[in-house]
């Protein structure tokens, strides 16, 4: 069984053993939105009133976990309200300029990215900025002048768009730094509070999207970026912590929370309705607020903000479970200072889902660029069939040290399978796959991995001494096989119902009330 609760706020789940009727043993799930005990969640309900829980899914499989995620999976899929291709996104973050974006540095960087294959660029953290020291002052969002002298944002953003690229821009909406002006021109009923006091969190004031002032903001801001740049990929961030919520107009502090929650998707469906061309990421200080409250109206999801490439790919695993794959964006970050192997590690993490790019491109060599726009072109190769993908563990679920690592991705005409090794010497690994043929589809020039199969589901791979990576591809005998005929639990066929009642087989079921 497989459950999720769709709600971008607090939400609580029991599993317990209780006794039945006939004192036999009874496995019980409960999946609740937030309560008073956990979250200082309460509402008084006068008479005539009505309340609606937040919502909740649960999917089956007589055929094992794996199954039921596969089931799952697809019901996040049905759920998604705008679903589209996957692009691939360069974004300038991670491990290459951190936020600290200028002219100087993003030329070059769009040029490389253009050239690896890239389609979208998002200029991420640092555009805003004049003095170097943003954290506490963010909250106008305008493009700073001393970053960008010499034609502004404007000569950038245009940069990207003759490379062939859409331009993206990051934001954190939701937060106005407590040396905004924004901060003394917006009443206090525009700030979740306490006691009339407003919260403030790691020097930011948290913005209450109930109120009319902070909308008309926001929807200002989004709309200035979008018209006036030709913004049509969005970041969304989100690096505060509200705490218990907020006591104004509300029952208690965790109902308004529960409010501002509401609100926060009713503003977010206001951006997508007037701009629905425009590409959203779910960032939250990397995959803080992963929900399908939030990734049914959104495109991808940033699985991580880890920094080491090592330490990535069982998140990149793990990720599976709980995100579509075409959602679960995985950082790739090469560096010209990588060896090939190392380059190739952490482009193999980025195509186990949703392949997001950053790295010193520019930097680069010819055969380094050429082996990065290997790994690009895969992942375009396969986004189509990452939107019909359902997701399979060969190994199982990986421990945050274990030293060997693979997740499939299972589409309607051959499969990924992404293989770690993390350990120091060499190693053997079978690992069981859908029947058909198998290669090494994403590796160095030079390659010493071993791999024999002999047409079955089992593969056996010799690995030299690691850390290495390789993504094999298997084309499928026939064009596919129902799930009763897969190797192992958890691989549905793409055609499998999405919905439908909780019994065996691949079901999955949307339920309100706690």
């Amino acid at each position: 069984m497989a459950w999720q609760v769709e709600h971008n706020g607090a939400w609580r789940a029991e599993l317990s053993v209780r006794l039945a009727a006939d004192d036999a043993e009874a496995l019980v799930l409960g999946l609740f939105g937030p309560t008073d005990d956990d979250h200082s969640w309460t509402r008084t309900l006068a008479p005539g009133d009505s309340f609606t829980s937040v919502p909740a899914s649960v999917a089956g499989s007589g055929a094992g976990w794996q199954d039921a995620l596969g089931a799952m999976t697809w019901h996040r899929r049905a759920l998604h309200q705008r679903p589209r291709e996957p692009v691939v996104v360069f974004n300038d973050y991670m491990n290459t300029l951190m936020g600290d974006p200028t002219t100087e540095r993003l030329l070059p960087l769009i040029t490389a990215a253009a050239r690896a294959g890239a389609e979208y660029f998002c200029i991420d953290a640092g555009w805003y900025d004049d003095g170097g020291d943003w954290w506490d002052s963010v909250g106008l969002w305008e493009p700073s002048a001393t970053r960008f002298p010499d034609g502004g944002l404007r000569r950038v953003v245009d940069a990207i768009r003759d490379a062939g690229m859409v331009p993206g821009l990051w934001l954190e909406p939701e937060v106005v730094g407590v040396r905004s002006p924004l901060a003394r021109s917006l009443p206090d009923e525009a700030f979740l509070q306490r006691h009339g006091v407003r919260l403030t969190e790691h020097g930011r004031h948290l913005l209450d999207l109930r109120h009319r002032d902070v909308v008309k903001h926001l929807d200002e801001v989004v709309d200035r970026i979008v018209d006036e740049y030709g913004v049509g990929y969005l970041k969304l961030d989100y690096n505060v912590t509200p705490g218990v919520g907020t006591d104004l107009d509300a029952d208690s502090a965790g109902d308004g929370l529960f409010r501002q929650n509401q609100a926060h998707l009713d503003w977010i469906d206001g951006v997508l309705d007037r701009h629905p061309e425009l590409v959203v990421e779910n960032c939250a200080s990397g995959a803080m607020r992963a929900d399908y409250a939030l990734l049914s109206r959104l495109d991808l999801q940033s699985t991580s903000d880890q920094q080491n490439p090592l330490l990535y790919p069982p998140i990149a695993v793990g990720a599976l479970v709980g995100i579509a794959p075409e959602q679960a964006a995985n950082w790739a970050y090469p560096q010209p200072d990588m060896t090939d192997e190392q380059i190739v590690f952490t482009l193999c993490t980025g195509l186990a889902g949703r392949l997001y790019l950053s790295g010193c491109l520019d930097g680069m060599s010819g055969a380094q660029a050429s082996l990065v726009g290997r790994g690009v072109e895969l992942a375009r190769q396969w986004s189509a069939r990452l939107t019909e993908a359902v997701p399979f563990w060969p190994l199982g679920l990986p421990g945050w040290d274990s030293p060997l690592l693979a997740a499939g991705l299972r589409g309607r005409d051959e499969s990924l399978v992404v293989v770690w090794w993390r350990g120091a010497g060499a190693t053997t690994v079978e690992l069981d796959v859908p029947p058909g043929d198998v290669e090494i589809v994403y590796g160095p020039p030079t390659d010493e991995w071993r791999l024999a199969h002999d047409g079955g589901s089992a593969v056996t791979l010799t690995i030299p001494a690691g850390p290495q990576a390789r993504v094999l591809r298997v084309r499928h005998d026939g064009g596919g096989r129902t799930t009763a005929d897969s190797p192992r639990a958890g691989l549905p066929h793409p055609d499998a119902p999405r919905t439908g009642n909780l019994t065996a087989g691949h079901t999955a079921d949307r339920v309100e009330g706690s």
